[in-house]
């Protein structure tokens, strides 16, 4: 009789652990699906570049990356993204690729309502990502163009304040054998700081190699989407699993990696909250 009542009693205790549990995991989930990916984290950070002229001291650059345009990401997040990229007064907005997902080329014209609607004091610049080669190319970069984005594949846009310049460049997909760093370098002028944008984050290897960068703008990691607290993320992209997220210094470049506002795959979202993050430029001789 003992015996019985003692493993009814352990019956019920571990049916109360289970539905504690089941709990646990519900609410997670739910966590992760509805308010995680809404929760969008405005980060701002102070970086010092060697190079900077002291006429762009103060400069404001606004990242936003992976937006990955589908069904999730309808329009009116889209706009909303937008309008919080706006608030932040950008005086330059850089987008890192992935702006619609894979095998989507029928949502590429709803870029469009939303690109345009950008407000930088200087100009919007864009590269392509992984997700935006296996979509229709040429429709994208049509679409940046209408609505009055900069295309910066493989290419160097230069801004100027009186004598002095600030470089603006960009690589191509590193990941789908696009980039053309070499382009990029012949183009690239001697004088003043260069920023690159490039997708994949992990590119930093090889551009900070070439000593011509302050500043690498990287996303393609989504930060590991879904991850645990505290270690690195179980799974993460090719060419985004050494520098996945935040401030890193590679060799003498300073490199970040945007979390991407978007996401892929389930949809989840779980301690790797999405991004817009906004770089006060300052020269090294006024931040010294």
């Amino acid at each position: 009789m003992r015996n019985r009542k003692w493993l009814l009693t352990a019956s019920q205790r571990i049916f109360q652990y289970l539905r504690w549990l089941f709990l646990l995991i519900f609410c997670i989930l739910l966590y992760a699906k509805v308010i995680e990916p809404n929760w969008i984290e405005i980060k701002s950070l102070q970086l010092t570049l060697p190079h900077l002229a002291s006429e762009f001291n103060g400069y404001r650059i606004v990242q936003i990356s992976d937006i990955h345009r589908d069904q999730w990401m309808n329009t009116r997040r889209l706009k909303h993204i937008v309008h919080l990229v706006n608030q932040q007064h950008p005086d330059l907005i850089a987008i890192t690729g992935d702006l619609v997902t894979r095998n989507l080329p029928r949502l590429i014209p709803s870029l469009k309502p939303a690109l345009e609607e950008l407000t930088p004091r200087d100009r919007t610049v864009a590269v392509l990502g992984n997700h935006d080669h296996e979509n229709d190319t040429k429709a994208i970069i049509k679409i940046l163009k209408q609505s009055g984005v900069f295309d910066l594949n493989n290419t160097v846009y230069t801004l100027q304040r009186g004598n002095a310049i600030l470089n603006i460049a960009g690589v191509d997909d590193v990941g789908m054998g696009k980039d053309r760093l070499d382009l990029v370098l012949q183009q690239l002028p001697l004088q003043g700081a260069a920023i690159l944008l490039a997708h994949e984050p992990d590119f930093a290897t090889t551009s900070a190699a070439t000593a011509r960068f302050d500043l690498q703008l990287s996303g393609h990691s989504h930060g590991g989407q879904i991850r645990l607290p505290f270690i690195k993320p179980l799974i993460l992209p090719p060419w985004g699993e050494k520098y996945y997220s935040g401030e890193y210094e590679v060799g003498k470049m300073l490199l970040y990696t945007n979390r991407g506002v978007g996401m892929t795959g389930l949809h989840l979202r779980l301690f790797a909250r999405p991004e817009i993050t906004i770089f006060t430029l300052v020269p090294q001789t006024i931040s010294n």
